[in-house]
């Protein structure tokens, strides 16, 4: 087993902890009652027409490695909100709410190695786009899309910022946006496709200065269970879009 798989596996299990954790803690220590990620319930009798790791799971974690940018590790991060957190009743009609984090890690460094010691990556802009599928063969919706500087939407009022954007590094910063909404949809639709892009600058050695930029793409599938029923929302988050 390589070093590197190793600190893979840790990478994976802290950033499933800082979503994930009960009580409404986030990565940055803050406990203000925000949504906060729960179980996705008892899973459905019938099993979804649309395969995603989302609804089956209740979160998505993605591990990205480039070639322009060999050890680094970008991770996204999806889940339900306490809003909507039965992602098995997950329904065309009635809204449906997620948070998402993005953050990256330095895997040639050790997690508790000194952070002068790794290389620095910058988040400049973000954006999300959305596809529809539907069962019969309905013309696709659009139902959420993201088009933003990210250190103007990040949760975190004051990101570490620099000419390159909104450091994502951990384990000094993360992009983070809470309670976005995906609402009715076509009553045929059987799952949402959400492509995440980010535009970011890597460092190419650590205290060196100099950035290669690149773009970070990610689909995240969401399956729609059939229902004349509403997606019961318990609470409406107050900020969500």
């Amino acid at each position: 087993m390589t070093r590197s798989f190793v600190r893979r596996g840790l990478v994976a299990a802290l950033a499933v902890s800082l979503s994930i954790a009960a009580g409404g803690c986030d990565a940055f220590g803050r406990d203000d009652g925000d949504p906060t990620p729960a179980a996705s319930g008892t899973p459905s009798a019938a099993a979804p027409a649309f395969d995603s790791q989302f609804t089956r799971d209740g979160t998505f974690q993605s591990h990205i490695e480039l070639p322009e940018a060999p050890g680094i590790d970008f991770v996204y991060t999806l889940y339900p909100t306490k809003s909507t957190p039965r992602t098995n009743e997950w329904y065309p009609k009635g809204s449906k709410f997620f948070s998402f984090t993005f953050q990256a890690y330095d895997l040639t460094r050790d997690l508790r190695d000194p952070f002068k010691t790794k290389r620095k990556v910058w988040l400049s802009h973000i954006t999300v786009t959305s596809s529809t599928t539907t069962s019969d063969g309905g013309p696709p919706e659009a139902p959420y899309s993201l088009d933003a500087v990210a250190a103007k939407t990040t949760f975190d009022p004051q990101p570490l910022t620099s000419k390159h954007g909104m450091l994502i590094t951990s384990p000094k910063g993360a992009f983070e946006l809470r309670n976005q909404e995906i609402g009715t949809l076509a009553p045929s639709t059987i799952g949402v496709t959400l492509t995440l892009s980010a535009l970011v600058s890597v460092e190419t050695e650590a205290g060196s200065g100099k950035y290669v930029p690149m773009q970070v793409v990610q689909q995240v599938p969401i399956a729609i269970f059939p229902s004349e029923k509403e997606t019961v929302v318990s609470e409406i988050p107050v900020d969500a879009n």
